[in-house]
């Protein structure tokens, strides 16, 4: 099993915990704009790493962005499997196609 994997499982048995208890439980407790704004404080702390040029805060902040965006999906559903499976599907096709694939669509 990967880390992403492990991290989906704990997630999606933190969200039924008490949000006094759990991080992950208190962010679903509030909602899904409670989420997309945690998303949008890290992705600005992870613009802010890159700047910094500092590569172990710039691992961190990416870190807390990537759990961020873990969680967001969990909330609809989704996991890292899903995500994984769409870069699959985008292997070898350029971005430029790729794009191009998207608007026709």
């Amino acid at each position: 099993m990967t880390i992403l994997q492990t991290l989906t499982q704990t997630i999606e048995a933190r969200k039924l915990a008490s949000p006094d208890s759990s991080y992950v439980a208190k962010l679903f407790s509030k909602g899904e704009d409670a989420i997309l704004k945690k998303i949008g404080e890290e992705a600005t702390e992870t613009i802010l790493a890159s700047k910094g040029g500092d590569l172990s805060h710039i691992v961190y902040e990416t870190a807390d962005l990537w759990f961020h965006c873990m969680v967001m999906l969990s909330h609809h559903g989704l996991s890292s499997d899903d995500v994984l499976a769409e870069l699959a599907r985008r292997e070898g096709l350029s971005g430029i196609a790729e794009k191009n694939n998207r608007v026709q669509t």
